[in-house]
């Protein structure tokens, strides 16, 4: 797997999104949207990457006064409706919800993608944010991260960890932490998220890293005890968690995410509209109390800055399945 080829063709595609976007908003179509807008999720119908579209794609219907329109198209880990936006006009009328993991991991795992994501989409804007928590089977006897790190140091290759699958954002973040805090847990992959939890409830798996609204019931409920935060703050469902960075380890991040992309093209300025409107929804409460029972935060960004977090964001984990050993997929 050559990381540092796909590491070049991410920085030149966020360098050509940058000079995109900055083209003057006055040569966009003034009718756009004319007719209905179509936002491609690339995963089945229910869940959080599903609900967000959804939330912001009904307010956007009553902003533009066209059908907006989500169309599920599952497969391949999200591969298969990402390559559907990939080869879709670039007339800003078919639109892609994006996870973290489509943009910045799948390209360094999957080596029989059938188009380049790094030169196939224009970034138009971060939509929503969810920080991963570290939850263990309360058979761990740890009641918060620092003493599970020392607990775990005792015992190399005797813990493990689960995750939906491998490559996915949860496996990767077992694999940051096994890196920051020396430790050597062992990654088991599920078929996944749900069979995942399951196990960790049960005791057939250590510990886990999940969306907050995945496992939270789980906490609440005693079945599993959450030990730290992994993203840059701590969470109002759970104000007594502290972060992994307040725990000893400064600047570790390991943050879901989902945004919106179009076909590599659009014109600059219909990305700029697009983001533009998507950023007003975002400030409405009534989708923010909806964002907040998903148990995610609205993150609204310029398409600058979501060109250059992609591109961060590619760097960050291509050195970590670098240092992991983590083998592409077939």
């Amino acid at each position: 797997m050559k990381l540092s080829l796909s590491l070049r063709l991410a920085a030149a595609a966020a360098g050509a999104y940058l000079a995109a976007a900055s083209l003057p908003a006055h040569a966009a179509d003034a009718a756009y949207p004319s007719k209905p807008v179509t936002i491609i999720v690339p995963f089945g119908a229910g869940g959080v990457a599903d609900a967000i579209p959804r939330i912001v794609g009904q307010k956007l219907n009553e902003m533009w006064g066209v059908p907006v329109i989500i169309e599920n198209r599952p497969g391949a880990s999200g591969n298969l409706g990402m390559g559907q936006v990939a080869r879709a006009a670039a007339d800003g009328y078919t639109l892609g919800l994006a996870p973290a993991g489509n943009l910045t991991v799948n390209p360094l795992l999957y080596t029989n993608l059938n188009f380049d994501t790094a030169q196939a989409f224009a970034p138009v804007t971060l939509l929503a944010t969810s920080p991963n928590i570290l939850v263990v089977n309360p058979s761990v006897p740890a009641k918060d991260f620092k003493s599970f790190v020392a607990y775990a140091k005792t015992r190399p290759g005797k813990l493990n960890f689960a995750s939906p699958g491998a490559g996915s954002g949860a496996h990767l973040a077992g694999e940051l932490l096994n890196q920051s805090a020396g430790l050597s847990t062992m990654h088991i992959p599920y078929n996944g998220m749900a069979p995942a939890v399951t196990d960790v409830v049960a005791g057939n798996v250590d510990m886990m890293f999940a969306g907050v609204s995945t496992v939270l019931p789980f906490i609440r409920g005693g079945k599993l005890n959450a030990l730290a935060i992994a993203g840059p703050h701590r969470l109002p469902q759970l104000p007594d968690v502290p972060t992994v960075a307040e725990s000893g380890y400064p600047g570790f991040d390991v943050t879901s995410w989902y945004g919106i992309v179009a076909p590599a093209k659009t014109p600059a300025a219909v990305l700029q509209k697009i983001q533009r409107d998507i950023a007003t929804v975002l400030q409405d409460p009534a989708v923010r109390q909806k964002f907040a029972d998903q148990g995610v935060e609205p993150a609204s960004t310029s398409t600058q800055e979501f060109a250059a977090m992609i591109q961060n964001e590619s760097r960050k984990w291509a050195d970590i399945v670098k240092t992991a050993g983590i083998k592409p997929i077939q």
